[in-house]
């Protein structure tokens, strides 16, 4: 539109001689130095032509601003305060319509460097094709299509065993694999990631691949210096001696790494190090970057949280529709949290993206491992064999049975709870994912202690899946236990109270006056609207007493409102036919609202942390989207044309929440003030898209 409206403009080249104010002088590379923010203004006549004013960046060098932000006014009528990056040529053109004298105050501190070599009148904005844009558009007209209540999709039911469906799945995941591997690849080393601030923490982001090099030379602590004053000093974690230590000049004093009786460490969980990161320093004498890390682990997570979906819901509501399926699939993606540690890929989203990847294959693997019983279409060919006493079969390798109970998987039963139990090594609270196992396998519990009790069974025999369970367990969780005592004398202390933050850990303790406004802030922290792009704004949290809190758009609930109906799922009783509670989506619910619980009383309120509970809503809110979405065998799923109006409603309503979960995901990463903002971490794509919505 831009360019259709300027089509008329002047483009006078006469206007191109500034008016510069006395708060601005001009360096020798030809940029502007603010020494008045009063009055650091350019002024250029304008003929009415055009809407729009170009600033033309000069020469960037030295400490200059990669963003610069200004306000225009056309004869002193503000216009609106903007900003722009000499790295996007989009960002250069400026709304400023009238006729008179163009002023663009810039609003930076005494002494900035401003990349402006001068401000053009009466500009023609130019033609822009761009194909992300129009690929973006043509993505959001084929959800609507695919998801419209008259699509065809909603007559195409799930079959997990049909080879075109298979192949449909592999169409997704291969160019998602390609794409994640080829960015992992892209940055498997880089540059240290170490700033030090003068008179301040030193910041060091390389944390696991301090981790690996220490394992690989054989100690625990790291490989980084303590400057001798704080090893001398007798409580280094209180508040003003680090204070006056770091006003003293000492360093290095690493921010948010663990100190330890005169070592440094990191709290964070050392599997991820182990498997991915000694590696490649073995192979290729190379640190391996985080941002790779989190890539991978990603890719693992990403394809085990869909077929952990479409498990569920081939057990909860076979034949549900393929509409109703990539639905389901949207959520989990969105309610998962990926998007964040997608976006953030530093060392703080490694041991979430590791626990994610296991604990969602450890889940599905467990839902997998009951066996067939003889009374679904296998029939009976299909049933184990057992003894005349419901002992287990000897017939079938890996395969359990006691009593009544369905057989189960013995392999994936034992391989799903090392996995799980790996994340004691990544991100200990997924660990409680272990219990999810007791409403899961509660028959086979319940089959047990039937048979101890009437001693029909060997206590070996009807004991076997359990030693399986916790022997599996035990491999990951024996070594990483003695990794704990070695470094802090314990094997189930971390190391959390040692870590230098923004308080001593030590004595801190979250206020019980925050924990239930930090649970209510975690689910329903309200979106913030603005005026301007990105249009979505950081959502502050008010809280009784002070607390860590990571800046956040709003809860699980605001920003993907479909999650809230995880909260109804106990009122969802089953129907013939239609999916509802059960034992394990309860349990699923039950765990999500107790990590909930948990964050708020030990981490404060942030981000990232709702991975470790926003998955867990998501799949208890399943049953109750695909019951308002009417599924499985609406009367249309089988070609009728019987569809009602509830049906309807609910499936627009649900695309319509669904479209707007999307946009807020999407806009959130180009929110300012979050970390790693892209306004500040890459200009260039933040402006190169704000420049797609200039009126």
């Amino acid at each position: 539109m831009p360019f259709w409206r300027t089509r008329g403009a002047s483009t006078d080249t006469a206007a191109y001689a500034n008016t510069m104010g006395s708060g601005l002088e001009r360096t020798k590379e030809g940029m502007l130095r603010i020494t008045d923010p009063t009055e650091a203004w350019l002024e250029v006549q304008a003929d009415g032509t055009s809407d729009y004013a170009r600033i033309d960046p000069s020469f960037v060098t030295g400490k200059a601003l990669a963003v610069v932000h200004i306000r225009a006014s056309v004869n002193h009528a503000t216009a609106g305060a903007t900003s722009f990056s000499p790295q996007s040529a989009r960002s250069s053109y400026i709304r400023a319509p009238g006729k008179g004298v163009l002023r663009v105050s810039i609003e930076e501190p005494k002494g900035s460097l401003i990349p402006i070599q001068a401000v053009r009148a009466n500009v023609s904005v130019p033609f822009d094709f761009n194909p992300i844009r129009v690929g973006l558009m043509l993505a959001i007209l084929l959800i609507v299509a695919c998801w419209r209540p008259g699509s065809r999709l909603w007559r195409i039911p799930l079959d997990t065993a049909s080879n075109t469906q298979r192949v449909l799945g592999l169409c997704f995941v291969i160019p998602l694999a390609a794409l994640m591997l080829y960015g992992a690849g892209s940055q498997l080393t880089g540059d240290p990631l170490v700033f030090h601030e003068a008179g301040g923490y030193t910041y060091d982001f390389d944390q696991y691949g301090h981790i690996a090099d220490a394992l690989l030379n054989g100690h625990a602590s790291l490989d980084l210096d303590v400057p001798k004053a704080l090893a001398d000093t007798p409580d280094p974690y209180d508040i003003a001696t680090r204070s006056k230590l770091l006003a003293e000049g000492v360093n290095p004093i690493y921010w948010d790494y663990v100190y330890y009786d005169g070592h440094w460490y990191s709290y964070f969980g050392v599997l991820p190090a182990v498997l991915l990161f000694m590696p490649f320093r073995a192979i290729t004498g190379h640190m391996l970057s985080s941002g790779a890390a989190v890539l991978l682990f990603m890719l693992v997570a990403l394809v085990f949280l869909a077929l952990l979906v479409v498990r569920l819901i081939s057990r909860l509501a076979p034949k549900t529709s393929l509409a109703a399926t990539s639905m389901a699939l949207a959520l989990m993606l969105i309610g998962s949290n990926a998007g964040y540690l997608l976006f953030r890929r530093n060392f703080y989203s490694v041991p979430f993206a590791a626990s994610l990847a296991f604990s969602v294959l450890g889940l599905w693997l467990w839902l997998g491992a009951t066996e067939p019983d003889g009374n679904g279409p296998q029939g009976d060919a299909a049933k184990p064999k057992t003894s005349g006493n419901g002992e287990p079969s000897r017939h079938a390798f890996g395969r359990w049975k006691v009593g009544d109970s369905p057989a189960l998987s013995l392999p994936k039963v034992g391989f799903g709870a090392l996995c799980i139990a790996a994340n004691f090594g990544c991100r200990p609270t997924f660990c409680l994912t272990a219990l999810l196992g007791i409403a899961l396998f509660w028959p086979q519990i319940r089959a047990i202690g039937t048979v101890l009790r009437g001693r029909t069974v060997a206590p070996g025999k009807a004991l076997l899946a359990p030693a399986v369970v916790v022997v599996a367990a035990l491999i990951p969780v024996l070594p990483l236990m003695a990794y704990n005592a070695v470094r802090f004398g314990s094997p189930l202390d971390f190391g959390n109270d040692y870590q230098f933050t923004v308080t001593d850990l030590t004595k801190y303790r979250v206020a019980p006056a925050n924990i239930l406004p930090i649970v209510a802030d975690y689910l329903l922290l309200p979106l913030r609207f603005v005026g301007q792009f990105p249009w979505v704004a950081l959502s502050k949290a008010s809280l009784p007493e002070w607390s860590y809190m990571e800046p956040m758009i709003g809860g699980l609930f605001a920003m993907c409102p479909l999650l809230a109906l995880s909260i109804a799922l106990p009122l969802l009783r089953r129907v013939a036919g239609r999916p509802g509670r059960t034992p394990f989506t309860l349990a699923v619910l039950a765990l999500g609202l107790g990590l909930t619980m948990f964050d708020a009383v030990l981490a404060g309120l942030g981000w990232r942390y709702m991975t470790d509970c926003g998955w867990l809503f998501t799949l208890a809110a399943l049953p109750v989207m695909l019951r308002l979405l009417g599924e499985p065998g609406t009367p249309d799923l089988h070609g009728g044309n019987g569809m009602t109006l509830r049906i309807r409603v609910g499936r627009l309503a649900v695309m319509i929440a669904m479209l707007f979960t999307i946009t807020v995901a999407l806009l959130s990463m180009f929110t300012i003030g979050r970390h790693d903002a892209l306004i500040s971490s890459a200009p260039s794509l933040f402006y190169n898209v704000f420049a797609w919505f200039l009126q």
